[in-house]
């Protein structure tokens, strides 16, 4: 599965649509809101900013994640590396990441700096250093040595894309997040929901963003 490669297909507005699960990678609406809202607000974040802190992603998709909260870490002041491990089963081409990132020009000081040294796997950098881990998260997770302080759950809609939200899933997402770290992602569905819960997380549904009316925050006890 490692060397599978994304598949997809844009919109009239330039917008990345997976042809696999037949979903977008990002709010059709504004994919930067989306991502600050849900995943940086949604783990308190850059508040819980300091030196060491790491991130964890289920699906690293175009890379605006990383983009968003990387110019936050730098935009806070801190000056050591954030460390990002995201598990992606379908990479995507980095010509179709560049022009994914292209849609969000405040972005592009760090996108050119990432995409100049992007290998498909690892980047290092001065104030940051990514990990990706291809293959399938159920398999590569629970062998994955690390723990993070925040999760971004974000992978394709729970319901054309059940795998990576499953019971198991979560329990190992878990096991591999620090005591007081946290967990976002923009489902509110009622399986992820409990399954966050039944792993140990105190789960809260909170605002969504757009037209999702709610997402799910999740705190590890």
């Amino acid at each position: 599965m490692a060397n599978q490669r994304a598949k997809l297909t844009w919109t009239d507005d330039h917008i990345p649509v997976s042809d696999r699960f037949d979903d977008p990678y990002y709010s059709l609406q504004n994919g930067l809101d989306e991502t600050r809202h849900v995943f940086l607000e949604g783990n308190d974040l850059p508040v819980r900013f300091a030196p060491g802190f790491r991130i964890a992603e289920l699906g690293f998709g175009t890379g605006l994640n990383l983009l968003t909260v990387w110019s936050e870490w730098e935009t806070s002041g801190q000056t050591t590396p954030l460390h990002v491990t995201s598990f992606e089963a379908y990479p995507m081409d980095s010509d179709d990441m560049a022009r994914a990132l292209a849609a969000f020009p405040e972005l592009s000081p760090w996108a050119d700096r990432f995409l100049s040294v992007w290998t498909g796997q690892n980047c290092v950098l001065d104030t940051l250093h990514l990990e990706v881990i291809t293959g399938d998260a159920r398999q590569t997770l629970p062998t994955w040595d690390g723990a993070a302080d925040a999760w971004f759950l974000d992978g394709f809609s729970p319901a054309k894309n059940p795998e990576l939200w499953g019971s198991d899933l979560m329990q190992h997402v878990a096991d591999h997040t620090v005591k007081g770290g946290t967990a976002a992602t923009y489902t509110a569905a009622g399986f992820v929901r409990r399954g966050l819960s039944d792993a140990g997380f105190n789960v809260t549904r909170s605002p969504g963003f757009g037209r999702k009316r709610h997402m799910t925050r999740a705190v590890k006890p």
